[in-house]
């Protein structure tokens, strides 16, 4: 990676995996990474497992991003994916002091809403057939 004087900085793929994965998520509209494709159904990964749904290529000086993401239903996939290179970018060169030099966004597939209103829904009945003790 770097030298100076001391000796070397060598920056592991998965640091790197690892912030581009917490950087994406943090972007309005991603519902969550892609652990990939699984009966056809691609799989959401949380935030416990942040690097999975990211792969990396580092070198000495540059690290290149693939991110397997998938989005919310209603969002504007040209503009997330947007806002997710350049977080993504931002987010490694002022960590690492590594060049960015692309960060590919690969969408997965969507989330819909109604799937999270009905754990809303489910949470809001169980919350009303509480009983009360005297």
């Amino acid at each position: 990676m770097s030298e100076n004087n001391v000796g070397a900085i060598r920056i592991a793929p998965e640091v790197a995996s690892i912030i581009a994965g917490l950087a994406a998520t943090e972007i309005e509209g991603v519902a969550g990474m892609s652990g990939g494709l699984v009966n056809g159904i691609a799989e959401i990964l949380g935030k416990s497992n942040l690097s999975r749904g990211v792969k990396v290529e580092v070198g000495e000086k540059e690290v290149a991003v693939d991110l397997y993401v998938i989005m919310k239903y209603g969002a504007k996939i040209r503009d997330v994916s947007w806002e997710i290179q350049e977080n993504v970018k931002k987010a490694i060169e002022s960590m690492t002091g590594l060049d960015v030099v692309e960060v590919n966004v690969h969408v997965q597939g969507v989330r819909f809403r109604e799937k999270e209103e009905e754990v809303e829904e489910e949470v809001e009945e169980q919350e009303l057939e509480v009983p009360r003790v005297r």
